[in-house]
């Protein structure tokens, strides 16, 4: 067992998580996949980012966050209401779109504990966020550096599926080693998303699997989604 695993196996006693919002137009629809796929870049992205590494004015709040169970929740949000939360100070990933639906566009906050959450956030929806599920995803299998892969086995909504996807994201960028992770910073941390086939996934050979408390939509802990890369 990893340190990373470790230190993950005790709480908060006011539990932390990472505010993630996606923007859902009713003018503008974007597709399921992309919405998870700009989630999982957006995640990364923050992770990087100088504002929460060290001396960073979000490394206290990510670090301690880091040291509980890890959470993210996903909300959806358009309009001036998500304007003013975007104002509190975040990293945004815009991604995707086709010619019949609109880009993927996923902002991810500084850490906080669940309640009290800052009114802007607190005001956006967070049950029911789904999103069309046309297609699949448009990056080729050798432009992604990492694969994430949705168990075969479960039907998520939007929501869920992108906090998921998120979290198998984090852990492979601080799971893999630094070269790759240099590889997958260098390609603006492209991903793509797929549903495993149940050979796939019965075979389990990848790095990283993320395996969910059974708070929401699955009962007890069950595996959700894993990542190679």
């Amino acid at each position: 067992m990893t340190e990373h695993m470790r230190r993950h196996e005790t709480d908060h006693e006011i539990p932390w998580s990472l505010p993630i919002v996606v923007r859902r137009s009713k003018t503008a629809i974007s597709r399921h996949i992309d919405v998870l796929e700009a989630t999982s870049r957006a995640v990364v992205t923050f992770l990087d980012d100088p504002r929460s590494q060290p001396d960073g004015d979000w490394n206290e709040a990510v670090e301690y966050w880091r040291d509980g169970a890890i959470r993210k929740v996903v909300r959806r949000g358009d309009g001036k209401k998500l304007e003013d939360a975007r104002a509190l100070g975040c990293v945004s990933v815009t991604f995707g779109g086709t010619d019949d639906f609109a880009p993927a566009e996923a902002f991810v906050f500084a850490p906080g504990p669940v309640e009290p959450l800052p009114h802007e956030l607190k005001k956006l929806q967070v049950g029911g966020t789904e999103f069309p599920d046309e297609g699949e995803s448009s990056i080729p299998a050798a432009e992604a550096v990492v694969t994430i892969e949705l168990s075969p086995e479960l039907t998520l909504t939007t929501g869920k599926a992108a906090a998921q996807c998120g979290h198998a994201a984090q852990l492979a960028f601080e799971q893999m080693p630094d070269d790759v992770r240099q590889r997958w910073r260098e390609s603006g941390f492209s991903l793509r998303v797929i549903t495993a086939s149940s050979e796939a996934w019965a075979a389990n050979d990848q790095q990283v699997s993320v395996v969910d408390a059974g708070f929401t939509e699955v009962d007890g802990p069950t595996e959700t989604v894993r990542a190679r890369w």
